[in-house]
């Protein structure tokens, strides 16, 4: 699936131009992390990713190949959850895969004690606090061993407490292989988890770079202009 390589994508609906000629290309380890105003296209670019629309132009290659080879999974900011057991939610999405269900039932097991809810495994995901349901939402994803995962704002209306404990599950997925690709507004969080940065702005990536050293010397002048709107202090940037 490694490198992923975008070139030229674009994606206008209505005439109303989104991602205008986007180039990026990604390794297969660390977490990446895409910053931009509102509206630059950051969950866009991951439903495109995720084969959820077709772009208007552009392409997509994994490795060599123009599909993924099924090790991709994603997680919205708000989990699509079925109604049913904590347990089936995880076994459910298993059952494509070829394992037994005894294999099934002993991966589900492990990743809900992983995440914390193996003691809620018969209770309805319906009835989980938010954190809960996200939690619920990374251990399904997490069962399916993805080698790309895909994070969609995992953590926008949670507590703090909350927050930390999704924040330590993605980094125990990204230490067991999978490559994890996440958008977030939090810049606290991008610095904590980020091992690159992705900035998007008017439809195009505008800087790609290590994490610290893009928040310590931000090379275009949107990523310069972004962080000094979006951090609740004055930034003076080295020239």
């Amino acid at each position: 699936m490694f490198p992923l390589s975008i070139k030229g994508l674009r994606f206008a609906p209505e005439q109303r131009v989104v991602l205008d000629g986007l180039d990026l290309e990604l390794s297969g380890e660390g977490i990446s992390i895409i910053l931009g105003p509102n509206g630059a296209g950051k969950t866009l670019l991951l439903r495109l990713l995720a084969g959820l629309l077709p772009p208007h132009a552009g392409s997509i290659l994994w490795g060599a190949a123009a599909l993924p080879d099924g090790r991709l999974a994603m997680v919205f900011q708000q989990p699509m959850l079925l109604r049913m057991s904590v347990f089936a939610n995880v076994e459910f999405a298993l059952r494509p895969q070829a394992m037994s269900a005894a294999e099934r039932r002993a991966r589900t097991d492990n990743v809900l004690e992983r995440v914390g809810l193996a003691h809620r495994a018969k209770d309805c995901a319906r009835l989980l606090s938010g954190g809960e349901r996200q939690r619920l939402a990374l251990a399904r994803a997490w069962a399916m061993q993805p080698r790309l995962l895909l994070l969609d704002e995992p953590t926008a209306s949670l507590d703090p407490s909350a927050t930390e404990a999704v924040e330590r599950i993605i980094r125990e997925i990204r230490t067991e292989g999978a490559k994890v690709l996440m958008t977030t507004h939090n810049l606290g969080q991008a610095t904590r988890l980020a091992d690159d940065i992705i900035f998007l702005a008017e439809g195009r990536v505008q800087e790609h770079a290590a994490a610290q050293r893009f928040f310590a010397h931000p090379q275009s002048p949107a990523a310069r202009a972004f962080l000094q709107g979006e951090l609740p202090w004055r930034i003076a940037f080295d020239r």
